[in-house]
C-alpha cells in the first residue's frame, strides 16, 4: 500500500471559552484523490482546511506529510475574495506579486492559469463586469497560478444558482483528472460530494472523528451521465443517511 501523502493522527483543535472546534480526527489521504468533507454547519471543516493549509496550528494530535509540507497550497475560500480595483490579471498576479515577482515575469503563468478556467480573454476586464461564476473562475485561477499540487476548497460554489453550480463542478472535475491534484474540498452539498469526490469524510456537529468514509469508485472525467446513473443516486443517499444518523447521535448525545 502506497504511503498517504498526508496522515492525520487524533488531530484537536480548542478555542478559549468555546471548548473543541474538532477532537480526534484521523484519516489519510492518498495524493491524487478528491476528498469532500461534508457535516452540519459549524463542525469545524473549515478550520480543518486552515490547519491542513498551516495557517492555524492543532491544539493537539498531529497532522504528517510523506514528504514534508507542501511549499505551496491553493486555496479557494467560498467568496471569490477579488479585488475590485485591479483587473482579472492583476488579481491572478497577486501571489506572485507577493512574492516580488514582476507582472512581465509573471505573465505567462497568469495567462496559462486563465486559460484553464476559460478566461484568457477577459484579462482586461475588472470583477464588477464579470458573473459570479466568472469571479469564482478568476479565484481558482489565483489559487492556481503557482502550480500547487495541493487544492483546498472551501464551499466554492456555495452562492452561485444551481445551473453555474453544476457547469463549474464540471469543470473543476476535467481540470483534476487532467492535472491529479490532490483535493480537499469542503460542501454543503451532497450532490455535489457524490459527483466530485473519490471519497467523502462525514463529520458530525460535534467534530469529533469522522462518522464515515465513503469511497466513491467511479470513471473520470464525470458528467451528466453519471448524475443519472444509479450509482450516483445511491451513493448520494448514503451520504445523505450518514449525515442525519451522525445528527440523531449527536442530538441524542446532548441530551
Amino acid at each position: 500500500m502506497a504511503t498517504p501523502l498526508l496522515t492525520l493522527h487524533n488531530v484537536s483543535r480548542r478555542f478559549d471559552g468555546t471548548g473543541h472546534a474538532l477532537a480526534g480526527i484521523s484519516a489519510d489521504i492518498a495524493a491524487g484523490s478528491f476528498v469532500s468533507l461534508v457535516g452540519p454547519s459549524g463542525c469545524g471543516k473549515s478550520t480543518l482546511l486552515r490547519l491542513i493549509a498551516g495557517l492555524d496550528a492543532p491544539s493537539g494530535g498531529t497532522l504528517t506529510w510523506a514528504h514534508g509540507p507542501p511549499d505551496l497550497f491553493g486555496f479557494v475560500f467560498q467568496d471569490a475574495t477579488l479585488m475590485p480595483w485591479a483587473s482579472v490579471f492583476d488579481n491572478v498576479w497577486l501571489p506572485f506579486r507577493l512574492r516580488g515577482i514582476s507582472r512581465q515575469e509573471a505573465g505567462t503563468a497568469v495567462y496559462e492559469a486563465l486559460a484553464l478556467v476559460g478566461l484568457a480573454d477577459r484579462a482586461d476586464a475588472y470583477p464588477h463586469t464579470l458573473s459570479g461564476g466568472m469571479r469564482m473562475r478568476v479565484s481558482i485561477a489565483r489559487a492556481l497560478a503557482l502550480k500547487p499540487r495541493v487544492l483546498l476548497m472551501d464551499e466554492p460554489f456555495a452562492a452561485l444558482d444551481e445551473i453555474t453550480r453544476a457547469r463549474l463542478n464540471d469543470d473543476l472535475n476535467i481540470l483534476w483528472t487532467e492535472h491529479g491534484w490532490t483535493v480537499l474540498y469542503v460542501t454543503h452539498s451532497v450532490y455535489e460530494a457524490a459527483y466530485l469526490s473519490t471519497r467523502v469524510l462525514v463529520m458530525p456537529a460535534d467534530a469529533r472523528a469522522f462518522v464515515a468514509d465513503i469511497a466513491i469508485d467511479a470513471p473520470a472525467p464525470r458528467g451528466d451521465a453519471w448524475r443519472a446513473d444509479a450509482r450516483f443516486a445511491h451513493i448520494s443517499a448514503k451520504i445523505t443517511q450518514q449525515l442525519r444518523t451522525a445528527a440523531t447521535a449527536n442530538a441524542q448525545h446532548a441530551s
